[in-house]
This record gives C-alpha cells, structure tokens and sequence, in this order.
C-alpha cells in the first residue's frame, strides 16, 4: 500500500491534473503530470486510475491497479523517481492493453514514462 503522504485524493487535484494535459504515454499506461512544485519539500501526490471501460469486472481493474502501485513503490524504493518529484500531483491511467499485461511489462512502462516529461 502506498503511504498517506503520497496518495492523491481530492476531486479538484483530479480535475487540475488532468486540465493542464501534461501527458507521456505508452500502450499501457498513460500518465498525467500535475503543476511544477515551487516547494521542493512537499511529496508527490500520486493516484492510479483504471477505468469500467478497460473491463467491467473490478477484479481485473484492481490487479492493475496493484500492478502499477507496486511498480511505483519499488522506484520510490530504489530512489530512482527521476523527473516525477518536481510536481505537485500524478495520475497513473491504464489502457485496454494493460489487462494482459504482466508485472514486468507493466513496471518497463512506468520506468520509460517517468522520465520523459
């Protein structure tokens, strides 16, 4: 589980984020890049979002899920967040090819996405 300080809860952060269409994507994974910090000792606030349009079934809509906040974690782990510190707010949103996807192809996507914005 990823840590109260991290996650991103609030409806208007959601709709901010997804306003400034700061976007890097890939066939998994699309993800939104909120506002630059302009302090650097606030955390990033991260969410990861599966829609009932990927697949009806909640089962499947969380296995992604835990697929991509687990591959964020062991980033965080690693201290490798590259580029992602620098804003305020993330949003993780997954793709209709994201349900056959495994762990590592899901982990690949995250690690080539973050860097780029």
């Amino acid at each position: 589980m990823l840590q109260k300080k991290f996650r991103l809860k609030k409806y208007s952060a959601f709709i901010a984020t997804y306003k400034l269409n700061n976007v890097a994507a890939d066939n998994n994974i699309c993800i939104y890049f909120g506002k630059e910090k302009t302090q650097a000792d606030i955390p990033v606030k991260i969410a990861f979002v599966v829609s009932k349009k990927i697949h009806k079934r909640a089962v499947v809509r969380n296995r992604i899920k835990r697929l991509m906040r687990e591959s964020f974690r062991q980033i965080l782990k690693e201290n490798n967040i590259y580029n992602i510190n620098k804003y305020i707010s993330v949003i993780c949103s997954a793709r209709s090819s994201a349900i056959n996807a495994n762990f590592a192809q899901i982990n690949n996507s995250m690690r080539t996405l973050i860097p780029k914005k």
